[in-house]
């Protein structure tokens, strides 16, 4: 089972940094490698979503690989991620159109967020159900 899991683990973690790799090939492609060329653009796009796909697939098997409260920690976890990811986003933005932050409510800021806050619901789910 232990070996299952490991096995599992990888598997995320190649899909994972794949689509990292993916995103960051994407992003900085177009700009400072192929000169904003008419198909590779698209191309690094379309591979990237399709990296993000499998990294999912893989995120959901090794779920599938776990017991009743290891998914209920995560579930639970995924839930409030969800819900404070959407409160907090929608007010970010908010306060980016009426100009009341210096700065622009950046995607990346809530991906950090969103990050942050299901690593520290697992935490405390965790440590709650054990």
């Amino acid at each position: 089972m232990k070996l299952e899991r490991t096995k599992r683990i990888r598997k995320l973690a190649v899909w994972t940094w794949t689509w990292v790799v993916t995103m960051a090939i994407a992003t900085f492609g177009p700009e400072f490698i192929w000169d904003n060329h008419s198909f590779l653009t698209p191309f690094a796009i379309i591979v990237n979503l399709a990296n993000g796909i499998l990294m999912i697939l893989a995120n959901r098997d090794l779920f599938n690989h776990f017991d009743e409260l290891e998914r209920k920690i995560h579930l639970e976890s995924m839930g409030i991620t969800l819900g404070l990811t959407v409160v907090v986003g929608l007010t970010f933005s908010l306060l980016d159109q009426k100009d009341l932050i210096p700065f622009d409510a950046e995607i990346g800021f809530l991906v950090m967020f969103t990050g942050l806050c299901y690593l520290a619901a697992v935490l405390i789910n965790t440590h709650r159900f054990k």
